[in-house]
């Protein structure tokens, strides 16, 4: 089978690529923005024609939420139209699509764990553009699998995780949101999905994916705190007083009954992944 992979040094392509190479069943082209430059829609065509893969994981995005809003068409066109371009390239070259998508698809004023079918209604550019994404795969390709994702943390890259240890490591003390509830996503695992689903009976459709748990930004950092052993006072604001450009949901907890049932998943819960991950940070 041969599997290309974008956003290749990226959190998720990083972790897909300590897993996939592994397996010898498998040819796998890690693809990061020089070589499939995702903000050049017009030439992704024919750079995936080079490869013929069977399949295509799609992890490359547009990431940079605040970033975002003074950057719409930029966003827009690595996260919608160059989905396109993937979804279109699947379609007519008859090879399956996994993309990643997100949260931020969301408003954030759900009470209850968000399921596949939920209401969409993004509040801000990175979630308008990634849902445009997603409606733009489903157009071309209704069998395609999209996984939303939220909190995504990893040994790899910047994230949350290893903001937290740095400030913590430097200040006495830090201030963290704790009105944004969730669930983190250690890319590991969610790469380890990813592997489950490409080996296992195709069933496309949305999937949701995150570790199991529900938490505050705040609980986050108090776990990271007590599992680093460090002694830095971390205080809880709410997001009033933490003004971003764009907007974060309140709430994204996710429902991942649909994924665990369709691909018989065990999933972690957050503070497993977390202690593993931060094993692995050490070594």
């Amino acid at each position: 089978m041969k599997i290309i992979i974008t956003g290749a040094n990226g959190q998720l392509g990083s972790e897909l690529k300590d897993i996939l190479l592994k397996d010898a069943s498998k040819e796998c082209f890690f693809l990061d923005r020089t070589q499939l430059p995702l903000d050049q829609p017009s030439r992704i065509k024919d750079i995936l024609a080079q490869y013929q893969p069977d399949l295509i994981i799609h992890a490359g995005a547009y990431t940079a939420v605040d970033l975002a809003e003074s950057e719409p068409d930029l966003a827009d066109i690595v996260n919608h139209h160059a989905t396109e371009e993937i979804a279109k390239y699947c379609y007519h070259n008859k090879a399956r699509l996994i993309a990643i998508s997100t949260d931020y698809v969301f408003d954030g004023t759900s009470d209850s764990p968000l399921s596949e079918d939920a209401e969409v209604d993004p509040i801000n550019i990175y979630g308008s553009t990634k849902l445009k994404g997603e409606q733009s795969i489903q157009k071309w390709l209704p069998e395609a699998v999209i996984i939303r994702t939220s909190w995504v943390y990893s040994t790899y890259g910047k994230n949350f995780v290893k903001t937290m240890i740095k400030l913590m490591t430097e200040r006495d003390e830090i201030s963290v949101i704790n009105d944004q509830i969730g669930s983190p996503t250690y890319a590991y695992d969610l790469a380890k999905a990813i592997s489950v689903i490409v080996d296992s009976k195709w069933l496309g459709g949305i999937y949701h994916y995150s570790n199991e748990g529900e938490i505050s930004w705040y609980d986050f950092a108090l776990a990271i705190r007590e599992l680093q052993g460090l002694e830095c006072k971390v205080n809880a604001i709410p997001t009033s007083s933490y003004p971003t450009p764009a907007k974060r949901p309140c709430y994204s907890l996710l429902d991942k009954s649909k994924i665990k049932r369709t691909y018989n998943l065990n999933i972690p819960t957050w503070k497993e992944s977390l202690e593993m991950m931060l094993n692995k940070e050490k070594v």
